[in-house]
């Protein structure tokens, strides 16, 4: 065993840790509590597995997998970005980035390129791996929000067009997903859940 390999990664692994601590404005199943950025993540890679079989095309499981076990870590630095937080979206790409270099920049080289490949992959939805796992990114937080009877949606005021909008990239990854998406967005809409203009 390589010693400056194993604690670079060491250093990594404890760095994730901190994935824990960011959390998301979506709440658990039941109203229980905020979800954090890695019980998102571990949701999303037990997705892509579990619903492979209605991606747009054949893809890479392991690999779309390890993009949903990823994609937020840069959250450590840069913070949870709300879906529909239009301000905090202006300087998003440029946090995550200079976020990425940082953690990514902890582990050997040859992670550390591998890791940064695939979240830059991810982010420009770039392969069929990363238009499923995008996919999975938007379907959990509705999937979740619905098993809440649309809270998080009425406590932010969410309106149907901004829900449409973002699970038309749904589409990309999954036609099938996000058809049922847009079913439940109407039913929600009905409901009162999402603001209809």
């Amino acid at each position: 065993m390589e010693q400056e390999r194993f604690a670079q990664q060491l250093r990594f692994l404890l760095e994730a840790d901190k994935e824990k601590n960011i959390l998301r404005q979506t709440h658990l199943t039941d109203m229980g509590r905020q979800e954090n950025d890695a019980e998102h993540a571990w949701h999303m890679a037990m997705m892509v597995w579990l619903l492979r079989e209605y991606a747009n095309e054949p893809f890479d499981v392991g690999r779309a997998m390890m993009m949903a076990l990823i994609h937020d870590i840069v959250e450590i630095d840069a913070g949870d970005t709300y879906a529909y937080d239009e301000s905090g979206k202006a300087t998003q790409q440029e946090r995550e980035a200079k976020a990425a270099e940082r953690i990514f920049g902890l582990l050997p080289a040859d992670q550390r390129n591998e890791l940064r490949q695939l979240f830059e992959e991810f982010e420009t939805y770039a392969t069929p791996e990363a238009r499923f796992a995008r996919a999975m990114d938007n379907f959990q937080p509705l999937m979740l929000n619905v098993s809440n009877d649309g809270i998080d949606w009425r406590l932010h005021d969410v309106a149907k067009s901004q829900t449409a909008k973002r699970h038309a990239n749904t589409a990309r990854g999954s036609r099938a997903i996000a058809d049922y998406s847009m079913q439940l967005i109407e039913e929600h809409t009905e409901k009162g859940n999402l603001r209809d203009e």
